[in-house]
């Protein structure tokens, strides 16, 4: 194909050229998918190597975050714009570049920075993953051609604990990174050659630029004082952090009120079944977001866990996801949002109150395991039945946009909570590596947690409509909307039309 133009109709789901398109879209997807699961349960020895505290640690992860939570709508828009096949290569190159920086860092500050320019190339190649699917393929093979991009997603979430396990425990937590390296070079070669470039021809306006400056800045700095202030208490740059993070959310709200193409259309929030549907979102994935920061490491640190029983401990939770959530998404649309979306939290915060009462020394199948199970089930009780709702409580022509609000939503609860647990449940300094504190600050955590999913229920049971959910039209929308749990956190991006996954 060389990057030619498609034919009018689209490629065919079993062609030579169909099938490169998924090729390189489940690899390209497949990376952002592995580095969601692996690095977590790097982090003990990440820690260990590099002498780094719990902040630094927060810094690893929220660094990731925050740049793709701040940015993922923007790399939707330039895609639409500027061609996304274009887009994303541009967004795989910067991820691999990145990967190599983060195996190389001599020390936990340029980890950091690594990680950060990590965020911009995720944002930058998440939106053009199923994008390039729904512009390439023919209207017939398109769902055969999401449901392989899914399915095969899904395998690649399942074996990244594993994967992550062995590498960290056979090589060293380095190899995490590396991994990406042969994989990111083969994506844009393969791009290049075999995917097609599409762009939006209706795209137009002025990119919300200052937008995406404010919103960037805002979450930095109330990120850095949440992150900073247990060490360094009320010092200058915590204050001047903190303070000027509030005031830049403020001028992004301000801003997006005012600008004639915002990136966060407000008027979308009086609707009260959108602003209740994503409040639902900050809260549970806040509390997913503390569980996935810290249950492995409290396997490993306080159970004694290798870090591959460590990775391998989750995987029912994934298995779950992977067999529930299409049956919860026609559950929802049969009985109306409202009830999953209530239950769903509350069985999630059982599974984390369960998780209160593992001890070390307690085996995995009669303490871990029964309560990730539990965990699990209300995991697959939500995520559907959260994106469905977002989605029916916006118009058509919004859909992307919508779709968009709710994955940044979700990504800056994790990031929030990650900034916040480790203050709350005493994980400060060094005694994050303190098996007795770690255990201790765990439970502490998963109390905390629960409430956070609680609170999403009662939200849910206050906010979302009780009305039966309406089929997926026939008609094409203008934006699509993927869901795909990656460790616990839904993956979505715009595109051209709505689809559920």
């Amino acid at each position: 194909m060389d990057g030619s133009p498609p034919p009018s109709e689209g490629v065919s789901f079993g062609s030579g050229a169909g099938r490169w398109v998924l090729a390189v879209t489940v690899l390209g997807s497949g990376m952002a998918f592995l580095d969601g699961t692996v690095v977590n349960i790097a982090l003990p020895d990440i820690g260990r190597d590099l002498n780094a505290s719990t902040s630094s640690l927060q810094w690893i992860l929220n660094g990731y975050l925050l740049t793709l939570a701040s940015l993922i709508l923007l790399g939707g828009s330039l895609g639409d714009r500027y061609g996304r096949r274009r887009v994303f290569v541009l967004g795989v190159g910067l991820f691999t570049l990145s990967s190599l920086l983060c195996a190389v860092a001599p020390n936990v500050e340029l980890l950091i920075a690594a990680r950060l320019l990590q965020g911009i190339g995720g944002a930058l190649l998440t939106p053009g993953s199923l994008a390039m699917i729904e512009s390439s393929f023919r209207p017939s093979d398109r769902s055969r051609a999401i449901g392989a991009w899914s399915g095969l997603g899904g395998v690649a979430s399942a074996l990244g604990p594993l994967l992550g396990g062995y590498l960290v425990q056979a090589v060293s937590w380095r190899a995490v990174f590396l991994i990406n390296l042969p994989l990111g070079v083969f994506v844009i070669a393969m791009a290049s050659r075999h995917v097609p470039e599409t762009h939006d021809p209706s795209a137009g306006g002025r990119l919300d630029f200052g937008g995406v400056v404010l919103a960037a800045l805002g979450l930095a700095g109330t990120t850095y004082a949440l992150i900073e202030a247990p060490g360094r208490g009320a010092s200058a740059p915590v204050l001047l952090a903190g303070i000027g993070g509030v005031l830049a959310l403020v001028g992004f709200l301000f801003a997006e009120s005012r600008s004639p193409n915002p990136m966060m259309p407000l008027g979308m929030f009086s609707s009260r079944q959108f602003s209740g549907a994503n409040l639902v979102t900050f809260a549970v994935y806040a509390a997913l977001g503390g569980f996935f920061f810290l249950f492995v490491s409290f396997l490993q640190i306080s159970m004694g866990y290798s870090p591959i029983a460590a990775g391998a401990a989750s995987l029912p939770v994934t298995a779950l996801m992977l067999v529930f959530s299409s049956r919860s998404g026609a559950l929802a649309q049969r009985i109306g949002a409202r009830i999953p979306l209530t239950v769903g939290p509350l069985v999630i915060a059982l599974g984390l109150l369960m998780l209160t009462r593992i001890e070390p020394g307690d085996s995995y199948l009669s303490g871990v395991l029964p309560a990730v199970i539990v965990f699990g089930l209300g995991l697959t009780l939500v995520v559907a039945p959260v994106t469905s709702t977002v989605l029916a409580a916006a118009d058509a022509r919004h859909a992307g946009v919508a779709s968009g609000i709710n994955n940044a939503v979700s990504r800056v609860g994790g990031l929030l909570a990650v900034a916040v647990l480790p203050v709350i449940a005493g994980l400060t300094g060094d005694s994050f590596y303190d098996p007795a504190k770690m255990t201790d600050g765990f439970h502490t955590a998963m109390f905390a947690c629960a409430g956070l999913s609680v609170a999403g229920g009662i939200l849910a049971w206050l906010t979302i409509s009780s009305e039966v959910l309406e089929a997926e039209p026939e008609a094409k929308p203008e934006k699509p909307e993927f869901s795909c749990a990656i460790a616990g956190t839904p993956l979505r991006a715009s595109g051209e039309r709505s689809l559920r996954v």
